[in-house]
């Protein structure tokens, strides 16, 4: 059997209907699958991928932006202060009115969406899941703003507006200002 019940998400239906039929569970194969996903985790997959497998890479336009600021994709329209929660797994999320959602992309994201009032990923497009989902709850969001789990602190207080009729921006606040609100 399985040693944890979790591992049925390291197994192929074939190898899970073996397990059921046997009782025998390839523990090895499973740990280094194990393994595989923390490494896959932790990779950064480009903007573009083309079908070709090339990867494009490219940068939003700064114009009237300040330098300190986070840039991305607008996909629905607003500005929003408040404290950012940076969450990787939103099975761990604990979200509260006041919060800007700040994630990689998940699509399971709707789940605390209602209780959000802004909505900041790294990965995205105005098609993707977050998008629609912003737009549908008329929550203020940005998508596409890179490594924005890594530069927005956890209860940082953020501000997500929009700049120009085709961008939108987050900062991070400076380093001990206090209150200071970033746009």
């Amino acid at each position: 059997m399985l040693r944890d019940r979790e591992d049925i998400f390291y197994q192929r239906f074939q190898e899970f209907h073996e397990v059921a039929r046997t009782g025998q569970a390839d523990n090895d194969l499973i740990t280094e699958r194990k393994e595989a996903f923390t490494t896959y985790q932790a990779l950064t997959p480009p903007w573009v991928l083309t079908s070709d497998g090339e990867a494009i890479s490219g940068t939003y336009r700064r114009a009237d932006m300040p330098a300190s600021a986070l840039v991305g994709l607008p996909v629905s329209t607003g500005t929003v202060e408040g404290r950012a929660r940076v969450i990787l797994d939103m099975t761990e999320a604990d979200l509260e009115a006041d919060d800007i959602l700040v994630t990689a992309y998940r699509p399971e994201l709707v789940t605390g969406v209602r209780t959000i009032k802004g909505l900041v990923t790294e990965v995205g497009g105005i098609m993707t899941h977050g998008a629609a989902i912003a737009r549908e709850y008329g929550l203020p969001a940005v998508v596409g703003v890179q490594n924005a789990t890594r530069l927005i602190q956890d209860n940082q207080r953020i501000r997500v507006t929009e700049r120009t009729a085709t961008s939108r921006s987050c900062r991070r606040a400076p380093t001990g200002e206090v209150g200071s609100w970033l746009t």
